[in-house]
């Protein structure tokens, strides 16, 4: 079979310049070497194709017919090889990713879509959930985490870190004592994620003062999401990421409490499996994705 395309193609050649002498110039192969080439195919073929005289070449109806569909069938191929060549260099493939769904939020997704635009043939797959799931037993290639003191290693980098705030609507402040030191913030109802329901809350205010409190919980639940319209509705106080509050406290709706008081930001992080390919899809988009 390989051979027939070959030899379909040198006729087409030859057609293309009149003569075998042409065909050959091109084609780098001598006169007599195409002319052979033609004569095997018509012998395969059981056809005449081309009448040959000492100044021309003419074709024959089996051979206006034939290369017909020789043309179209070199123009096919061209034209792929010509695709190919445009996207060789380019990067594709799927690239499957888990990540917290509070970072829809965030300008995590500006990178991410500018990564879409950047790479067109790279097919992104994303997990926006709150349940903490695994890179290998849930066949992901990457996971987004968001902690405290995230560590940069041969499978973990940092992303860009988040403030937090105190939040709470204006009505509700209203209802308590005023909020002037840390020790305050006691008299509130509290709004907590689960992971953080048992832990200490520590501020700093811009003297490097330090405060540490442990607030009781009146609700708690999973998702950071639910935590802010709990909040933005008066159920309580609550810390959340500054990109969730911004445009509330901005319009006077949510209030910042204690705003002198600084809470530790947490960092956005990105964990990868350690026989990942170091040049690998993964590594293109940490490094598109770091801000």
């Amino acid at each position: 079979m390989i051979d027939r395309l070959r030899q379909m193609a040198i006729f087409a050649k030859s057609m293309d310049h009149g003569s075998f002498r042409g065909a050959a110039r091109e084609l780098q192969l001598s006169p007599s070497v195409v002319s052979h080439h033609i004569s095997q195919l018509e012998e395969h073929l059981g056809v005449a194709l081309i009448y040959r005289s000492t100044r021309k070449l003419a074709l024959t109806r089996d051979g206006e017919k034939l290369l017909i569909v020789t043309r179209k069938m070199l123009d096919a191929v061209e034209g792929e090889l010509e695709d190919l060549a445009a996207t060789a260099g380019e990067p594709s493939g799927e690239l499957r990713v888990t990540l917290p769904s509070v970072l829809s939020q965030s300008r995590l997704t500006a990178r991410i879509a500018d990564f879409m635009t950047v790479y067109p043939r790279i097919q992104l797959t994303l997990d926006f959930s709150d349940t903490r799931r695994e890179i290998i037993s849930d066949r992901f290639d990457m996971a987004i985490r968001i902690g405290q003191n995230a560590k940069t290693s041969s499978t973990s980098r940092k992303l860009f870190s988040v403030k937090r705030k105190l939040v709470a609507t204006t009505e509700c402040l209203a209802s308590y004592p005023p909020i002037r030191e840390p020790k305050d913030l006691s008299a509130l109802p509290w709004l907590t994620l689960a992971p953080a329901q048992n832990a200490q809350l520590v501020l700093r205010n811009a003297d490097g003062r330090k405060a540490s409190i442990k607030p009781e919980p009146r609700l708690t639940t999973n998702d950071a999401q639910s935590l802010y319209q709990l909040a933005r509705v008066g159920a309580g106080i609550a810390i959340v990421p500054d990109f969730l509050a911004e445009d509330d406290a901005a319009s006077g709706h949510m209030s910042y409490v204690l705003p002198d008081w600084e809470i530790p930001q947490v960092e956005v992080f990105a964990n990868w499996p350690a026989n990942a390919p170091k040049h690998g899809l993964i590594h293109l988009a940490l490094n598109h994705l770091t801000l």
